[in-house]
């Protein structure tokens, strides 16, 4: 048997900055400290700056003359823009997964749902970005489409630090817990369509009176592009 090849340094850098960016540890607008970078995978700059640069070609990050790089912006007609496509992306995810996926990944659909129960009971959002990550991956890998998959995880990467902020601003833990038992259980149902229908619910921004509104109006400043 083959042994693969090992991982590259700027590939390991580049795959952390990445997840850091879609689960919100790292927000529009935010520095990378590439001397910290560096330190933390034991590395010389080399590695980084080859990361960094693979992150700005993919619109993930923007270099600043005499500041370095920095996590990329986006406007307010972007951002709603990506969120649209992200919803009706999740939407066709979860209908194919309801599909295709086995008894034994419903199955882990709803162990992984059912163990965020104490995450969303004690408010806890930091725990919450892992949970929430983990049931959207069951349904990315359910799919059984490679292509869908990773224009999620593209979208999920360049709206990460906005969709946490809905989290904590807007107090949609609980909310975002329940809608995802209304997907599980379309998906133990095998009900296809309302398992589209309640996915687009759950990731659309207009859940009801004032929610987009809302949204906006508590955006931070720091996290537009001006």
């Amino acid at each position: 048997m083959l042994t693969p090849p090992p991982i590259k340094s700027s590939d390991r850098i580049r795959t952390a900055i990445e997840n850091d960016i879609r689960s919100g540890k790292l927000l529009p607008g935010e520095l990378i400290d590439e001397t910290a970078v560096a330190h933390q995978f034991k590395v010389s700059r080399t590695p980084v700056r080859e990361a960094l640069l693979q992150l700005e070609a993919q619109g993930l990050l923007i270099s600043r003359p005499r500041q370095g790089y920095v996590v990329a912006k986006m406007n307010v007609q972007q951002l709603l823009a990506l969120w649209e496509l992200l919803a009706e992306l999740e939407g066709i995810c979860v209908r194919l997964a309801c599909e295709r996926m086995t008894d034994e990944e419903r199955q882990e659909l709803a162990e992984v749902h059912n163990k965020a129960q104490s995450i969303v009971e004690e408010n806890d959002i930091e725990s919450w970005r892992d949970a929430n990550h983990d049931f959207h991956d069951v349904l990315y890998r359910g799919c059984r489409n490679p292509f869908l998959r990773e224009e999620l995880l593209r979208l999920r990467t360049m709206t990460g630090g906005y969709l946490q902020h809905a989290f904590s601003a807007l107090g949609r833990l609980q909310t975002s817990y329940e809608q995802h038992e209304r997907v599980l259980e379309a998906i133990l149902k095998k009900d296809a369509q309302l398992a589209y229908n309640e996915m687009l619910q759950h990731i659309s921004l207009e859940q009801g009176s004032g929610k987009l509104s809302d949204f906006l109006i508590n955006l931070p400043k720091s996290l537009i592009q001006n």
